[in-house]
C-alpha cells in the first residue's frame, strides 16, 4: 500500500475518535429501545457528538478548511477552496433501531474535486478509504470493483422510499455510504439512488473511483440534491440502461 497523505491521516483518526463515543451510544440503544418515548432524542445528541468530535480533530490540524456537515451545514472558512464533508452517522435509522450497519463518512473536496474519502463502520471495524491516483483500500487491503459481466447473476443497492420496479436483483441497507463502500469492494454491483445530500456521498464517490468502477458526472458547486449511479465498468452501461425510468 502506498503511503497515506497527512490529511486522510488526520481523517483517520477523527473517525476513530468519533467511533468510540458512536459504539458506547449504539450499545444504550438497546435498553432505549424498549422505552416508551424511544431513542429519537437520544440518536441526534449522539449524532451531534460524533460530528463535534470529528470537527474538532479536523480543525485542529486545518484550521483554515471550510466545513459541510449535516447537522452543522456549511462552515465557510479563510480557506473554500477546502472542504471537509462530514456524515457524522450515515444510517441513522439503522442505528435508532440497533441495527448494525451505519458508518461514519468524511471526505475532502479540493477545488471542486473530491480528492480523499473515509467511510468507516464501527461495528464491524470496517474502514473503506481512497486518495485520488493513490488506489482504494478496506483495512489497509487494496479494493476492486466486481468482475462480473452478466447483468442476471448482480446484486444491486438502492435507497430511498420509491417502488423499485426495475428488473435488477436489489438490496435497501439503509446506509449510502456503505452501499457505495461495498460497490467498490465487490460486495455489490452496483449502486443508484435518487435525491441524496452530497455528505451522503461524497467520500464513496472517490473510493468508488480509485477502486476501478464509474460513477455519474456530478456537480459539486450546486448545492442541490444528488441522483446517484455507480457500478463497475462492465456492468455501468447495463445497469443505466435498466435505470432509464428510474
Amino acid at each position: 500500500m502506498n503511503s497515506i497523505s497527512p490529511n486522510l491521516n488526520i481523517m483517520i483518526k477523527a473517525s476513530e475518535k468519533a467511533s468510540k463515543a458512536l459504539i458506547r451510544d449504539f450499545g444504550e440503544i438497546e435498553k432505549l429501545q424498549v422505552s416508551v418515548k424511544g431513542p429519537s432524542d437520544f440518536v441526534s445528541n449522539a449524532d451531534t457528538k460524533a460530528e463535534k468530535i470529528i470537527i474538532e480533530e479536523l480543525i485542529k490540524s486545518k484550521k483554515n478548511y471550510s466545513i459541510i456537515s449535516e447537522e452543522a451545514g456549511y462552515m465557510k472558512n479563510k480557506d473554500s477552496d477546502n472542504v471537509w464533508i462530514i456524515d457524522p452517522i450515515d444510517g441513522t435509522l439503522n442505528f435508532l433501531h440497533g441495527v448494525p450497519h451505519f458508518a461514519i463518512s468524511i471526505a475532502l473536496k479540493s477545488n471542486n474535486e473530491i480528492v480523499s474519502g473515509l467511510i468507516f463502520d464501527p461495528i464491524k471495524d470496517e474502514m473503506f478509504f481512497a486518495e485520488k491516483n493513490n488506489g482504494a483500500f478496506l483495512n489497509n487491503q487494496r479494493i476492486k470493483v466486481s468482475k462480473k459481466k452478466e447483468i442476471k447473476s448482480c446484486l444491486f443497492a438502492t435507497g430511498g422510499n420509491q417502488k423499485v420496479n426495475i428488473d435488477l436483483t436489489t438490496r435497501k441497507s439503509g446506509s449510502a455510504a456503505l452501499d457505495m463502500a461495498y460497490v467498490a469492494s465487490g460486495r455489490f454491483d452496483g449502486y443508484f439512488q435518487n435525491n441524496l445530500n452530497l455528505w451522503d456521498i461524497a467520500a464513496g464517490v472517490v473510493i468508488v473511483k480509485e477502486s476501478g468502477g464509474i460513477v455519474n458526472q456530478i456537480d459539486l458547486l450546486k448545492n442541490e440534491r444528488i441522483d446517484i449511479r455507480a457500478a463497475s465498468i462492465a456492468i455501468n452501461e447495463k445497469m443505466l440502461e435498466k435505470l432509464k425510468n428510474f
